[in-house]
């Protein structure tokens, strides 16, 4: 029989079919929640008693465990930018992607929320209550203990908040970190997933990101890039040290800084020609 520690509320769970009825099936939650029921309408058509099947589990409009095999927008213990649906006495209603929208509380809520806005919020369990909800007051739920990450890590983020200097970062959905302005490029927008890179650990536990590549590792991706795209090109591109940020990023999603930085490290190695209307392969 599964543990009931095994079982993770707001999360996707394997369970075991262990019987079959006309309105679902019942999967094994453990000594602590027993049988728990996936739906007829969520069964998938090959499942089998005895099965083992991936679902959510969550709590329904009356507050009883129930699996399901949709996917919500986010899972407890995540990030997610979702749209606020119904207000009420109570706090603010959001859509998850769920039959049922989950709750920010008014407690919850950094600013009072309106229907129709989407609003960035980090989904956790209510310790008093244990339903799931959400809340727009990050920094409590970030882990302020020494970071595990090392200098020019790849870690997965998303834009919290914008600062005077760029923009908080969620680490993981676990740290903070901070993208500086001079780090950016592209479209940013707050709840936005990116790929980015750890900069630099301070002494006092900050973490500063980048979104590309640290050090030599930065230069020789983008060069491999740079000399694959001339070659499927012909041998040319129309573009230069000169060219501005925006047809740069629109090339090769990096910074006019480093890709100024490349072109010289490939012109020294003698890999391409720099002219006046763009560089050319040397082969």
């Amino acid at each position: 029989m599964i543990k009931s520690s095994m079982i993770k509320i707001g999360q996707f769970n394997t369970l075991k079919i262990v019987k079959e009825v006309e309105f679902g099936l019942f999967l094994d939650g453990g000594e602590a929640y027993g049988n728990i029921l996936l739906p007829k309408r969520y069964v998938p058509k090959t499942a089998q008693l005895g099965d083992e099947i991936e679902v959510f589990i969550y709590f329904d409009s009356e507050d009883v465990i129930i699996a399901t095999t949709e996917k919500p927008f986010a899972q407890v213990g995540e990030f997610a930018k979702l749209k606020c649906i119904n207000t009420n006495s109570v706090g603010a209603f959001l859509d998850w992607g769920l039959s049922k929208d989950v709750l920010v509380p008014f407690s919850e809520q950094r600013v009072k929320m309106q229907e129709e806005q989407s609003y960035l919020v980090y989904l956790h369990t209510d310790k008093a209550s244990g339903r799931i909800v959400g809340s727009t007051k990050f920094n409590k739920f970030l882990d302020k203990s020494p970071p595990p990450y090392k200098k020019a890590e790849r870690v997965d983020v998303i834009l919290l908040e914008e600062t005077d200097l760029g923009y908080k970062c969620a680490i993981n959905h676990l740290y903070l970190g901070l993208l500086f302005k001079s780090e950016l490029f592209g479209k940013v927008f707050l709840g936005k997933k990116m790929t980015a890179y750890i900069k630099q650990i301070r002494e006092d536990g900050r973490i500063d990101l980048s979104l590309q590549k640290i050090g030599r590792d930065k230069i020789e991706a983008l060069s491999e890039k740079i000399l694959q795209t001339l070659e499927r090109k012909g041998g040319f591109l129309a573009v230069t040290d000169k060219s501005t940020a925006e047809e740069i990023f629109e090339l090769f999603r990096t910074s006019k800084g480093t890709f100024k930085k490349t072109l010289g490290a490939l012109y020294k190695r003698r890999q391409i020609k720099m002219e006046n209307a763009g560089i050319s392969l040397i082969k």
